[in-house]
C-alpha cells in the first residue's frame, strides 16, 4: 500500500490547507512538510517523540498540531477537502475515539464464588443429630 501522494494531490492539499489557517498569528515555515509529518504521525501511529527528525523538532510540531486543532483548522480544512469531492457525501467517517463502554463493560464483579442451588437444598434430608 502506497500512503504517498502526487505533486499535484499536494498541490491542491497546501491550498484547502492554507486556506483554512487563522489569518492571525505565525504562520508555518513549511507547509507541506508539517502536513506530511501529520500524515507520518496517523499511519505508522507513532507517539510525537517518536517522529523522525526529517520534520524537525518533535515539540515544535507537536506544537503547531495543538495550536491549529484548537483553532478548529482541521474541521475547515478536512470540511473544504469533502466539498472538492464529487464522492465525499457516500463516505462516513467512524472515529473509535468517541466510542464509551459502559462501566459495567468491563466484565463481572469480584472473583469465582460458589453458588448454592436453591433446588438441591429443597431436595436434600434436613441435616441435624
Amino acid at each position: 500500500m502506497s500512503t504517498k501522494m502526487a505533486d499535484a494531490d499536494w498541490f491542491v492539499a497546501l491550498e484547502v490547507f492554507r486556506a483554512s489557517l487563522p489569518r492571525r498569528g505565525d504562520k508555518g515555515r513549511d507547509d507541506r512538510l508539517f502536513l506530511e509529518a501529520m500524515h507520518y504521525f496517523s499511519v505508522h501511529n507513532i507517539t510525537w517523540r517518536t517522529l523522525p527528525e526529517r520534520f524537525g523538532k518533535w515539540n515544535s510540531v507537536w506544537k503547531r498540531f495543538y495550536r491549529l486543532s484548537k483553532a478548529g483548522v482541521f474541521e475547515t480544512f478536512f470540511d473544504h477537502l469533502a466539498s472538492l469531492s464529487s464522492s465525499a457525501h457516500l463516505v462516513q467517517m467512524f472515529d473509535s475515539t468517541i466510542v464509551r463502554a459502559h462501566v459495567s463493560a468491563a466484565g463481572a464483579k469480584g472473583g469465582r464464588r460458589d453458588r448454592r442451588s436453591a433446588v438441591p437444598v429443597a431436595v436434600s434430608r434436613p441435616k441435624s443429630t
